[in-house]
């Protein structure tokens, strides 16, 4: 459920299950991670199709397992898969874990994979974090929980593994279910090692210590530093220590019980924008050197509770999610269009800015494409019919949509000569 922006080009705006469908490859079962694309292979999650998962909404098939689930607790293991770009087959699945199970709407198949070009490290929700090389070997495996802590978070460990010079960071933002303190892990990418752990000590009520987002890096006064955000705050950590440099808050300022995080946090020049709750949500400026504060530029009323908003540098697009769609200033705030309807629905996933169109795609399949700009113009409706909770991913002219049934490729067909 991350923000992206793209630099590809001559993407369609319509398609259907048929039109301008390069091709699509079955999946075992539904999950909310975004594939992610590397050359010609792609790499996606999921659990292994069951009773309990058969390309049905968690909503849909909530009440069937609900008795099920509550004396087994789990079903099915959880793979991930490499396909062949050029037409969707499999080129190898492996496991990642057991002991899947439903939490509201996720299931333990939901961080998304990561890679460099010769090694793909994938996390479950459970605490497995794997590291395999293109040919589908696996490298090593580590277990978050055993190793650094049990998850006390309410509906589920999402956060997807952040990688960046050959280390993986990780965070786990907790509270709702235990009393253990939250914390962040650096790990070596090419040895699973331990780097550092730090934890990160927050004052959240009941259910708001919990925390759905994944970290970003940003420059900071010439250094890199990783930005954290949950708990009621934003952070920004040492890449080299983990030790915790500034803190700005304000996100939850009433401290209310269920300001849990889910939309990540987005930099943009000297602008972090941090989502909390829906509001507010506010854009900090960076802090001018390392060991400063950031400050507080301006907030919103219209923020997103789960999509992570996306921006084209100038302006900054918000998505909620009850599909209003939203365009501010970056600078100031100021609205450059107002809220304004795309199509009715749910919006889990995050919005993706791509050869001057945004992506938005509902939980029923639908994605909306808008025109990127000052004037709020929709350029398609396209319907999948089936239950999508990942983000779209883009790569070169295609775009790949993961619903619960299938993982789709589109382009514009007659492009790429088809």
């Amino acid at each position: 459920m991350s923000c992206t922006r793209t630099t590809a080009s001559n993407l369609p705006a319509a398609w259907s299950e048929t039109e301008n469908v390069i091709w699509r490859t079955k999946l075992p079962s539904w999950a909310a991670a975004t594939p992610i694309i590397w050359d010609d292979v792609v790499f996606i999650t999921s659990a292994e199709e069951g009773f309990a998962s058969r390309g049905r909404a968690p909503g849909m098939i909530r009440r069937a397992v609900d008795s099920v689930t509550a004396a087994l607790g789990t079903y099915d293991q959880m793979y991930l898969m490499a396909l062949n770009r050029k037409d969707g087959s499999v080129l190898w699945k492996q496991m990642i874990g057991d002991g899947n199970t439903i939490k509201n709407k996720q299931n333990m198949a939901s961080p998304s994979p990561v890679t460099d070009g010769k090694h793909v490290w994938v996390a479950t929700g459970l605490g497995v974090l794997t590291c395999f090389d293109f040919s589908g070997k696996q490298i090593w495996r580590v277990d978050i929980q055993k190793e650094f802590g049990q998850f006390g978070i309410q509906f589920g460990y999402a956060t997807s593994p952040l990688l960046d010079n050959g280390r993986l960071y990780i965070q786990n933002l907790h509270g709702f279910l235990t009393d253990d303190p939250s914390y962040l892990v650096a790990l070596d990418a090419a040895t699973g090692k331990t780097i550092w752990k730090v934890e990160r000590p927050t004052d959240a009520p009941h259910e708001s210590p919990d925390s759905y987002s994944t970290p970003t890096i940003t420059e900071i006064g010439g250094e890199r530093q990783l930005i954290v955000s949950g708990g009621d705050y934003l952070t920004g950590h040492n890449l080299a220590s983990g030790k915790e440099m500034w803190r700005a808050g304000g996100l939850n300022p009433n401290k209310d019980t269920n300001y849990r995080t889910i939309a990540s946090p987005l930099v943009e020049g000297d602008m972090i924008f941090a989502p909390s709750r829906r509001r507010p949500f506010i854009a900090f400026r960076k802090p001018s050197r390392p060991g400063s504060d950031p400050v507080r530029v301006w907030d919103s009323e219209y923020g997103p509770d789960v999509p992570t908003p996306t921006s084209d540098g100038e302006r900054l697009y918000i998505i909620d999610d009850r599909g209003i769609a939203l365009c501010l200033r970056i600078a100031d705030g100021a609205t450059v269009y107002d809220r304004s309807r795309i199509e009715p629905g749910t919006y889990s996933a995050s919005p993706v800015l791509a050869d001057g169109k945004i992506y938005a795609t509902s939980e029923d399949g639908t994605t909306v494409v808008l025109a990127a700009g000052s004037e709020f113009k929709v350029l398609g409706v396209n319907k999948l019919n089936s239950y999508t909770l990942a983000s779209p991913a883009v790569a070169g002219n295609q775009i790949f949509i993961r619903t619960s049934e299938y993982l789709y490729c589109i382009g514009n067909r007659a492009a790429q000569g088809d």
